[in-house]
């Protein structure tokens, strides 16, 4: 099969493949499983970026020893991991999608929901999800605006997108056939089984269901069977308006569009092995593409340096010019600061620290909450003693350092504004003037206010 060019492919699955490579770390999945078939369920979580906000002392208290046992029976087969790879997200970054609430499970008996929440875009910096208990008319202590689950994305209908037990239902479920490149976003294919699944646990009588495709875009569908022997099939609804739409059943994302991993499979933008080892094991694809290799880059620890190739690399923790001794390296260091040319190895050092080959990688990696293995990818390029220099590497590092303060206040119930005057000082990283009122810490005040000369003078 010809293997696409990147313009002839949709941003959509350019993004889906970045989300692929970052959002969920290789190491984040092998912890998280290792927690999770130890029979450690909250350490699972902890490991995939997930809080707990559930006691399951006060849920036992609450709801009786038999909602209890099965609640603690379902979190020991919850993979958070698996989870996070199916979670909703957004373009162009592939983030979490924020404000959300995805149900897990609806216990019918005792009326209440499994969810898991998404923090709002101004505390997503860390990318983590909570998991909590909801029932009808309780919100979320005003910290979420949304607490209610969304019925577009719902996931009680799709255990087999989080659930270690249902998870070999995932290529029955999301119509893994034969390999197509022709296929659409769209799982059409599968809309009508899955309505039928939908319209049942609804308990609904009639056989009407909505479909959302694009923004505000509702497509009213009928289930039409034939005869008792056959399965049912489609057709359009006749033309209704948006209140009667929205008033209908609705198809949730999860079985309206293809699993975004078939798709990169088809396009061959992502190998089978590079997949969530239970989305491998699931979905067994043997008639893949291959992955196209890219350009190999240069390697950045090579150097022409006055006519000669040397060395970069690490020593006790740092990156040094190794062709050069010691001596030089301080005689030249001494010559750039007076203005003379600098040495090219020194400037290629410099590069690495203020603009390295691999900052795309770092930003990818904070994106999506990785910090771990951003600093990983720093402290293999730059060493771990390295002291960072002024440069888009380190804003990049300052910023996402920063912006992790917001997810406390988040946590802690309070909001971004709460938090704008306490750390105010902190962000005066960003070269903006800070604004000066009653909460402005007494010295940074007296630093803005105060002036070392006057503003006009006479000279004797």
């Amino acid at each position: 099969m010809a293997h696409h060019s990147t313009n002839d492919l949709p941003s959509r699955l350019l993004m889906w493949q970045r989300i692929r490579e970052y959002a969920v770390p290789p190491s984040m999945i092998d912890t998280a499983t290792a927690r999770r078939t130890a029979g450690d369920w909250a350490g699972a979580c902890a490991a995939a970026g997930v809080d707990v906000d559930l006691d399951l002392r006060a849920v036992r208290n609450d709801y009786g020893a038999d909602f209890s046992s099965r609640l603690r029976t379902d979190l020991r087969q919850l993979a958070p991991d698996l989870l996070r790879w199916h979670m909703p997200r957004i373009a162009p970054d592939g983030r979490l999608r924020p404000d959300l609430t995805v149900s897990l499970i609806h216990y019918r008996l005792q009326a209440v929901h499994l969810v898991v929440r998404t923090p709002p875009a101004w505390a997503d910096t860390r990318q983590r999800m909570s998991l909590s208990l909801w029932e009808p008319g309780n919100g979320v202590l005003g910290r979420h605006r949304h607490p209610h689950p969304d019925r577009r994305f719902r996931l009680d209908l799709h255990r087999h997108l989080w659930d270690a037990r249902r998870v070999h239902e995932l290529a029955r479920r999301c119509g893994a056939v034969p390999l197509r490149p022709d296929d659409s976003p769209w799982a059409t294919q599968r809309w009508a089984p899955e309505a039928e699944l939908l319209l049942r646990t609804e308990e609904r009588h009639g056989s009407a269901f909505a479909v959302r495709r694009g923004a505000g875009r509702l497509t009213g569908f009928e289930l039409v069977a034939p005869d008792d022997a056959h399965a049912p099939t489609l057709r359009p609804l006749p033309a209704s308006s948006s209140r009667d739409l929205a008033a209908l059943p609705l198809l949730p994302d999860a079985a309206a569009r293809t699993l975004p991993d078939l798709e990169l499979l088809r396009t061959g933008l992502v190998a089978a092995e590079r997949l969530h080892p239970l989305v491998a094991d699931a979905l067994s694809i043997v008639d893949a593409p291959p992955v196209a290799s890219g350009p190999v880059p240069g390697d950045p620890h090579q150097v022409a340096c006055r006519g000669e190739v040397h060395r970069i690399a690490l020593r006790d923790g740092t990156l040094t010019a190794v062709d050069h001794d010691l001596d030089q390296l301080r005689r030249e260091q001494a010559l750039a600061i007076l203005g003379g040319p600098p040495l090219p190895c020194l400037q290629a050092i410099d590069t690495l620290h203020r603009s390295p080959q691999a900052l795309p990688a770092v930003r990818e990696r904070l994106r999506h909450g990785d910090f771990t293995g951003a600093l990983a990818v720093v402290e293999s390029l730059l060493g771990p003693d390295a002291v960072l220099r002024h440069g888009p590497l380190r804003e990049t590092l300052d910023s996402a350092a920063t912006r992790r303060i917001d997810d406390g206040l988040f946590r802690s119930g309070l909001t971004k504004q709460a938090g704008e005057n306490v750390w105010g000082a902190i962000r005066t990283r960003t070269r903006h003037r800070p604004r000066l009122d009653r909460n402005t810490p007494r010295q940074l005040r007296s630093k803005a206010t105060h002036r070392a000369r006057p503003r006009t003078g006479q000279t004797i």
